[in-house]
């Protein structure tokens, strides 16, 4: 619940009318599950973002990502308009299944981060043990 207050939030501060532009940007992002195989599977849009300047981590039970994008070295143009946000990010992902993180991996083509997080195996159902009694012996 917590995540999803900061993310209201969050959006609530991209709405030029209502607060002042923060600095930095907010990629947009999209989780999901599969069953065959079991993973969860994050896209981020990272479009002009070097993936060099991008950290993926799970910690905790929450996928973080974060990086920069920068302005191009040298960009010493007379801007008319600009809405592409540059600086810093950040994005948090709540996953509600415990993943196997060693067995993660991320591709970025075509400005997208794709990050698939297998799941971690469950432990079986529980096992009826046979008590083999010493007294017999």
């Amino acid at each position: 619940m917590k995540s999803e207050m900061e993310e209201l939030f969050a959006d609530l501060c991209q709405v030029p009318r209502l607060v002042a532009r923060r600095a930095g940007f907010r990629p947009a992002l999209d989780v999901y599950r599969t069953d065959d195989p079991p993973a969860v599977t994050v896209v981020v849009e990272l479009a002009g973002v070097d993936p060099d300047a991008v950290e993926a981590a799970v910690v905790d039970g929450i996928l973080v990502v974060r990086g920069r994008r920068s302005r191009p070295a040298g960009d010493q143009r007379s801007y008319q308009h600009i809405e592409i946000d540059y600086g810093v990010f950040e994005r948090r992902v709540q996953l509600n299944d415990a993943v196997d993180s060693e067995a993660a991996s991320a591709t970025y083509e075509n400005g997208l981060l794709s990050i698939h997080l297998p799941l971690a195996r469950k432990a079986p159902a529980a096992v009826k043990l046979t008590i083999q009694s010493t007294e017999d012996a």
